[in-house]
């Protein structure tokens, strides 16, 4: 395996949100494993360790032993640059969308150089709105639109072997890397996503009673982006210095 394929599997996270059912969790390190991925994160799983979760990862249980699990959401994302979440629900939010193989190639891409959560929801309902907000892409895998649903191991088993084609193909070469050296971070995107609400919110642009519709544009808008640390702190800095004149001519 070359050094890009390795610095693709080792950064690549996958992180399965709440599961209810623990011969899901074992199914999904299963499906991990045959196409070389092995960092299983596990947001609040209702039952683990569990042997049914064993059983089910057939030789995968490595994979069990090392899982981080984790309280929160934003834990399993902290650290990360690209966060990706599959979800078979249609949204009546619109999201940036990317079919498996395309998502595939965003991830060999970008977990060259940081962190990258593929996330999956809850097995009956997938991904919360505030959930999908914090990913850059939602990724659908086309189904039968006559019967869409995919157990959960299924929908991990899909995209790991589209990762694992993506580098195969590639010969281990980078695929479509940007040219930014160091995408933000999730939690460095949280932070000027806060500033900015903070900054609209003083200077009466937003309506605190009900901020939701706008932010959830921009953060949609600045996820497009895919903004690199020196972008975000430029906007930090831009952002603190409308806050700083608006304060000045208030008297504050």
């Amino acid at each position: 395996m070359t050094d890009v394929a390795d610095q693709v599997y080792g950064s690549l996270r996958v992180v399965l949100v709440e599961p209810s059912h623990p011969g899901n969790i074992g199914a999904a390190a299963r499906a991990m494993k045959t196409m070389g991925l092995s960092n299983l994160w596990l947001v609040s799983p209702k039952r683990f360790p569990d042997a049914e979760a064993t059983a089910r990862a057939s030789g995968a249980d490595d994979l069990l032993y090392r899982a981080r699990v984790v309280e929160s959401y934003g834990q399993a994302l902290d650290g990360c640059g690209l966060v990706v979440g599959a979800s078979a629900r249609r949204r009546t939010v619109s999201w940036p969308q990317l079919d498996p193989r395309h998502c595939a190639r965003q991830v060999v891409a970008a977990a060259s150089k940081l962190p990258v959560a593929l996330v999956f929801g809850r097995e009956h309902s997938g991904l919360t709105n505030a959930e999908l907000e914090r990913c850059h892409y939602l990724v659908q895998i086309p189904a039968n639109p006559a019967y869409s649903s995919l157990n959960l191991a299924a929908a991990v088993q899909i995209l790991a072997y589209e990762i694992r084609m993506a580098v195969v193909t590639s010969g281990g070469a980078e695929v479509d890397r940007p040219e930014r050296l160091e995408l933000a971070t999730t939690g460095e995107m949280q932070g000027v996503m806060g500033h900015l609400e903070q900054v609209l919110s003083e200077i009466g642009f937003l309506n605190p009673a009900q901020p939701r519709q706008l932010m959830r544009r921009l953060r949609r808008l600045f996820n497009r982006a895919q903004l690199d640390k020196t972008e975000v702190n430029i906007l930090r800095g831009i952002l603190t210095a409308v806050q700083r004149t608006a304060r000045s001519r208030d008297g504050l």
